[in-house]
């Protein structure tokens, strides 16, 4: 038995959930496909695929051989491709975890442009705000604003955002204008974001000039979504200390109005992580880059002027996480 096509024949059963589309993936005939699989099950003494008339499924054991037989397999795919032509065009499946706002209103819709240039990196994203921990879950990279609290990933610092005060125009026509952020702390809702880590809520530091005030509002609406907080301004429920790439679009419209434009907040930094081994793989580097250019030149999204890679090294588990953006 070729232990290795054994493997890629397993893998495309699994992937594919027939002997049929697996045998023409690979250009087989279905006969062979069949007996490279029951040759590895014998081999590794144990069931992989739970076979009926309709369909294939991997059992528990085939479930855990098929993990690490395809990352091995992307492995060799990547050694493969770096031995020659990767540079100019990386290959191999990418796994990649970003926050909730920024994956949905900047990364993803601009995907295609970095798809176009990098055809043959296959992507699996993760779209959460929890803690990752990149080797027990096999992820390549996260993205994340606000503090890493691991410090022993790899961190690149690719740009920052920032946030602006802003409600809807009824709202303002009811509640008034504020002439100073203190003006909030009375007869105003302000909507507060929860850190999930926490179940603190953010605080809300503005300044101008050397004037430095926190908004100590403690009467109003609360979430641990970024986006669940502009939602609720957006329906006239309160003033909302919003990231500014969620709410360009609501203030072009004139949904929301910000206010208070002469106070600013300090820009949150954004991070990409990674683990910090001796080689990066050049998929991982590449989109790190692109992630950078991308918020260089996204005008809702400030600039970051630290570009250059940092690693910390720490004994504590890989994992990440953040406040959330």
């Amino acid at each position: 038995m070729d232990k290795f096509q054994a493997m890629q024949a397993f893998i495309r059963v699994v992937e594919s959930g027939t002997f049929t589309k697996a045998a023409q993936m690979l250009d087989l005939p279905k006969t062979a496909v069949s007996r490279l699989i029951v040759s590895l099950e014998g081999d590794l003494g144990t069931k992989l695929l739970n076979r009926t008339t309709r369909k294939v499924s991997a059992t528990a054991d085939g479930s855990a051989y098929y993990e690490r037989a395809r990352q091995l397999m992307d492995d060799l795919s990547e050694l493969e491709g770096s031995m020659s032509r990767a540079k100019s065009s990386p290959r191999g499946r990418l796994r990649v975890d970003l926050p909730i706002p920024l994956g949905q209103s900047v990364i993803l819709p601009a995907l295609p442009a970095f798809v176009a240039r990098y055809p043959d990196i296959e992507f699996e994203f993760g779209i959460s705000d929890r803690p990752v921990d990149l080797i027990a879950e096999s992820v390549d990279c996260v993205v994340r604003a606000g503090k890493i609290f691991d410090q022993s990933l790899a961190a690149r610092q690719i740009g920052t955002v920032k946030q602006i005060l802003c409600a809807t125009p009824a709202y303002w026509g009811k509640h008034g204008r504020p002439s100073h952020p203190s003006d909030l702390e009375h007869g105003h809702v302000v909507i507060r974001t929860v850190a999930s880590r926490t179940q603190r809520p953010f605080p809300i530091v503005v300044a101008k000039g050397r004037e430095r005030v926190e908004v100590q509002n403690r009467h109003g609406l609360s979430s641990n979504d970024f986006m669940a907080c502009l939602t609720m301004s957006l329906a006239g429920l309160g003033v909302v200390h919003a990231l500014t790439f969620s709410a360009v679009t609501h203030l072009q419209r004139g949904a929301l109005e910000t206010v208070l434009n002469d106070w600013v907040s300090d820009p949150i930094p954004v991070f990409a992580a990674y683990q910090p081994n001796r080689y990066m793989s050049t998929k991982v580097r590449v989109f790190i880059d692109w992630l950078a250019a991308l918020f260089a030149g996204n005008e809702s999204i400030a600039k970051s002027e630290h570009r250059a890679p940092l690693v910390v090294p720490s004994e504590r588990p890989t994992r990440a996480g953040s406040r959330g953006t």
